[in-house]
């Protein structure tokens, strides 16, 4: 094993094992701070839902978490691509999934492990437990037992259950061929179709392309065997389904003249020769993980009429299950579906098909690096950071469930259901998985000024290893390659290592020098000064982002702001057109992100201040993907106070919809009516705000904008990115004293991104 490969299992482990062990957990969604709330959670209180359920088992979903909780249930027979590893080993896979389930569509789950291998005694298991659930997802249970125990449970249980490794990539990947035989001008009922592998995925997915048309004479499905034929003894009843009259044996015969290869198999079985033996703009889904049955490259190199989807999310089309099973029991919850039956998986398929032909928001072509992304062969499947998914799937799902009889608590009014689930999307850190996304498709040079200190370095490793930057390390050479060691963070040409006091540093400490000093000499700077000067590290690297030798900086981990923050204005200095920069948090809040300005700089800015201050927020806001809706805060409400600060903010208003009637801003608001839309419709409807979901805060002063968001970061444990800088010429951000590695990562990224932003800027001539 590599030095980095043992350093990423030793990170896996780490990752699963602390702060405490584990991806999940349970947490109270009631108070519980007096003896009356625990009264009422236990005994006495807890005896009156206790009876109502026993009168009528359905309020169960009334007064207990049921309708929003599902089993993930494996016996740890087919886990990942680790085979049959027991029940135990497959728990950390049990637990991701619970945590995709939370974090895609905010479903609560249990994980559960249960220990047999007998069919019977692993179903009694599930039906003894299903009072517990309002769905089951059974997981990584291996073929042909993983067909009994689902077809059995889903005729004993009346609730959901669905084995999302048999029916996950079935969805998916129809929806993908449906959207792929239409671009191919072709028909699904005509298309040749080619699957390897035999296991549950392929099965799924070629019984679900039947139920869209796709004639059984038209398939061929392959085994590890060849050809799956009628003349071969001892299939299994699922093979005997799929198996061919044709006197074919390889898939190179299979091939021939095929439109649509289907791969859920395993890696670089398909050749180009074979590639090139297909009709006319085939179709080509090679799904193996990690690596595909036929490489991306080789491929579309080979056939440039090529319809190409893989499992990969470095490539175009990706087949991922996230996109299907979040959002199913999602809709089949929400309705109390007895069942997920065929005509909700079609459902599903035909709103992914749907939504791939929408116009893509911003923030998605954002997210991966795209001008415009639009349906066509690159794109015939929807991408997992579109959080439309959540508002077109599960009412889909929802609708089917109603059609088809199997839903007990049919939705009414549409419109609630779909604010319901835009209100579900709340906080769980989409934005900052957008932002990291969207960093990695084009690394640039980042100065870590203070690389000599353990968490920064840690940060600088996490932002090489996983391709957000390209790092270049500032500090005492002889501590950084020590810590490097320890850190096992190897040297590689894309790191950078420079000490600004050291010898061999001095040619390029005195270049620099002089160009500050011929910029500054008549404000008083002498050369020797610049030269000391340049041999400070944020003098340096200020410098570095000054001249095109670096392309972001980050600095602050271990020193005062001020003295951060002088050397970026004295080298690097404010935009063209900017009177005054100024700083936003992010915070990564349960109602979503909320920006947060100014954090950092302006002490008690003026109107013409905060109405710069907003507009500079907003161009940040729109950088990560999002309209900005803003509210400048105060104590009082519209004109409810005549004292001048309150008219500070009333001017500043002004300013803003006199200059920019675009924006949506408004104000003066108090923080509360402002984050509540309730109180601000009810209250004040004439608002520009109104019925809308402010997601920036424009605070008055520093005292109140610093303040806020640390009690806020600290209270609720929430995620900040920032300070980040508004109104530089070119990117430099601030850390916060003592940030964590973390923090530092998604700077790394704030920075990265900025610089993405200020070079496509300069190349179109818009103004940064």
């Amino acid at each position: 094993m590599s030095i980095q490969n043992e350093r990423k299992r030793r990170e896996a482990l780490v990752y699963h094992a602390k702060p405490k062990p584990g991806k999940i957990e349970v947490v109270p969604t009631k108070k519980y701070a007096t003896q009356r709330d625990l009264a009422l959670a236990y005994s006495p209180g807890v005896a009156a839902p206790c009876l109502e359920i026993e009168k009528d088992k359905n309020n169960s979903y009334k007064y207990t978490s049921k309708g929003n909780l599902v089993a993930v249930i494996s016996n740890g027979t087919a886990v990942l691509g680790l085979g049959d590893i027991g029940p135990e080993a497959s728990k950390p896979v049990m637990e991701g999934k619970g945590l995709l389930f939370k974090i895609f569509a905010d479903i609560d789950v249990f994980d559960i492990e249960v220990d047999t291998k007998n069919v019977d005694e692993f179903i009694q298991t599930v039906k003894n437990i299903a009072p517990t659930f309002g769905g089951i997802n059974l997981e990584d249970i291996k073929a042909p037992e993983a067909f009994e125990i689902e077809r059995r449970l889903k005729e004993e249980l009346d609730i959901p259950v669905m084995h999302d490794d048999q029916h996950g990539t079935a969805i998916i990947s129809a929806a993908a061929l449906l959207n792929a035989v239409e671009l191919a001008d072709k028909k699904i009922e005509d298309v040749k179709i080619v699957v390897s592998g035999a296991g549950a995925a392929a099965v799924s997915c070629t019984r679900l392309y039947k139920a869209f048309g796709a004639q059984a004479d038209n398939i061929v499905m392959l085994d590890s065997k060849g050809v799956i034929r009628k003349d071969r003894e001892n299939l299994s009843a699922e093979k005997d389904e799929f198996a061919t009259s044709r006197t074919i044996d390889t898939l190179e015969e299979a091939m021939q003249d095929a439109d649509v290869f289907v791969g859920l198999s395993i890696a670089d079985i398909v050749t180009p020769e074979m590639l090139l033996s297909m009709a006319k703009n085939p179709i080509v889904f090679a799904m193996a993980n990690p690596n595909p049955e036929i490489d991306y490259d080789l491929a579309v190199g080979t056939r440039k009429d090529l319809i190409m989807a893989t499992g990969r999310s470095d490539h175009p089309n990706q087949v991922n299950n996230v996109l299907g099973f979040p959002f199913i029991f999602r809709g089949a919850l929400d309705v109390r579906a007895t069942k997920i039956n065929e005509a909700m998986k079609m459902a599903a398929v035909r709103a992914l098909a749907e939504l791939a032909k929408e116009n893509v928001p911003e923030q998605v072509n954002i997210a991966y690096g795209e001008t415009k992304l639009g349906f066509g062969r690159e794109y015939i499947i929807p991408k997992p950071f579109d959080s439309r998914l959540l508002t077109k799937i599960p009412p889909a799902v929802a609708k089917a469930a109603m059609e088809s009889g199997v839903a007990q608590e049919p939705i009414e009014d549409w419109q609630r259901y779909e604010d319901e689930l835009y209100e579900r999307m709340g906080g769980d850190n989409k934005i900052t998985r957008l932002l990291l996304n969207r960093a990695k498709l084009n690394p640039k040079r980042v100065v870590y000024a203070e690389a000599d200190h353990l968490d920064v370095l840690k940060a600088a490793q996490i932002g090489h290893d996983e391709g957000l930057c390209r790092p270049i390390l500032l500090g005492r050479k002889d501590v950084i390659l020590e810590l490097m060691q320890e850190l096992e963070f190897e040297k590689t040409e894309a790191v950078e290592i420079i000490d600004p006091k050291s010898d061999e540093c001095k040619d390029q400490v005195n270049a620099y020098a002089e160009v500050f000093w011929n910029a500054r000499k008549r404000n008083g700077i002498t050369l020797y000064e610049a030269q000391k000067l340049m041999r400070e590290r944020n003098y340096y690297a200020s410098m570095m982002v000054n001249e095109g030798d670096a392309d972001a900086l980050l600095s602050g981990y271990s020193r005062a702001y001020p003295t951060v923050v002088k050397p970026i204005l004295d080298l690097i200095g404010m935009d063209k057109g900017v009177t005054r920069i100024a700083a936003t948090n992010l915070m990564n809040t349960t109602r979503g992100p909320l920006f947060i300005s100014d954090t950092s700089i302006n002490i008690e800015p003026d109107s013409e201040d905060l109405a710069k201050i907003a507009y500079m927020t907003s161009r940040i806001v729109k950088m990560f993907g999002m309209e900005p809706i803003m509210a400048m805060v105060s104590y009082a409400n519209f004109g409810s106070s005549k004292h001048d600060k309150a008219k500070k903010i009333k001017r500043a208003v002004e300013i803003l919809h006199d200059k920019m009637p675009d924006l949506i801003v408004d104000g003066e608001l108090q923080v509360d009516f402002a984050l509540s839309r309730r109180m601000l419709e009810s209250k004040f409807p004439f608002s520009k705000l109104a019925g809308r979901k402010v997601n920036t805060l424009i605070f008055p002063n520093l005292d109140a904008a610093n303040s806020n968001y640390k009690m806020i970061k600290e209270l609720n444990q929430t995620d900040s990115i920032g300070p980040i800088l508004m109104g530089l010429k070119k990117p430099a951000h601030v850390l916060q004293l003592g940030a964590s590695v973390e923090e530092m990562v998604n700077m790394t990224a704030v920075a990265v991104v900025d610089a993405q932003e200020k070079e496509k800027r300069s190349h179109t001539g818009i103004p940064h």
